[in-house]
């Protein structure tokens, strides 16, 4: 059983929706970013989405763009990436992480030589915004080869057969982004929300996480009750944003306040409901 399957086993079990949290990796900069990532667990993450750093996040709003900008002015690469997967493996051989981003970067390193190097490293999925699964042909073969599930981004657009084909190869869980357009702007309705969940769910039996527009905890809570698991990124980034100053410079606080904000969110979710996900 992968990561992923167990935490979601454990989750049912404790009849609750899970918390799934994005960072950057390499911001703000590259020590910091491994004391948050090391954190996140702690402060209450059950998986970890970790941010590939590119220069044309296109789905994402100004919050992860400039995420990415600092990082990669930071020296932040691929191979770094992945050595901080590696390192967190070290301390953490429970907790699933599951790397989000685009498939240039991927490309460039080379698609087999990627997916056999992050499995070494310990990721456990990939969430790649611009492969559609017509086109992934050449790297879903040996990402699975290396034990690494890829988790598809459903849209609040997707006709029930598009979620046909989406979900036919997908391993994981399956991400169902609950607003159109880019990361960390309006958020969807609950009422919404929890309909097209149950529409994915006539479809496939992996569990399905809500992202998108949620920014609070109370928010977060809401998505929890419909969902098997609720990803909230572009509060935390801010979080880490507001942490810097006008130079960019950290302050002392900074990762605490990013941690103690996750522990709210977490706090919020794992009150949200009693009873098991369905």
């Amino acid at each position: 059983m992968s990561r992923l399957e167990s935490r979601f086993v454990a989750l049912r079990a404790e009849g609750r929706g899970g918390l799934i949290t994005f960072v950057t990796a390499g911001d703000p900069n590259a020590r910091l970013s491994d004391e948050i990532l090391a954190g996140l667990p702690a402060a209450g993450a059950d998986i970890i989405e970790l941010g590939m750093p590119f220069t044309d996040p296109m789905a994402d709003g100004p919050a992860i763009e400039l995420a990415s900008g600092r990082a990669l002015a930071g020296g932040q690469t691929m191979i770094k990436t992945l050595a901080m997967v590696s390192a967190f493996r070290k301390s953490d051989n429970e907790t699933p992480i599951v790397l989000m981003g685009y498939y240039n970067p991927i490309y460039a390193y080379g698609p087999e030589e990627f997916a056999a190097d992050a499995g070494k490293a310990g990721v456990d999925g990939l969430i790649i915004v611009d492969l559609p699964p017509e086109e992934e042909a050449e790297f879903s073969s040996p990402a699975r080869e290396a034990g690494i599930d890829i988790v598809r981004l459903i849209a609040p657009t997707s006709t029930d057969a598009r979620i046909t084909t989406l979900v036919e190869n997908a391993s994981g869980f399956v991400y169902y982004v609950s607003v159109r357009g880019i990361t960390g702007t309006s958020s969807a309705a609950v009422s919404d929300i929890a309909s097209n969940v149950e529409r994915i769910k006539k479809q496939t039996d992996l569990p399905v996480a809500v992202g998108f527009g949620i920014r609070t905890p109370d928010q977060a809570a809401e998505v929890a009750k419909v969902a098997d698991a609720t990803v909230v990124g572009t509060a935390i980034v801010d979080q880490v944003a507001g942490g810097l100053d006008a130079a960019g410079n950290p302050s002392a606080d900074l990762v605490g306040n990013t941690l103690g904000y996750v522990s709210a969110l977490a706090a919020s979710v794992r009150a949200a409901r009693n009873g098991g996900a369905r």
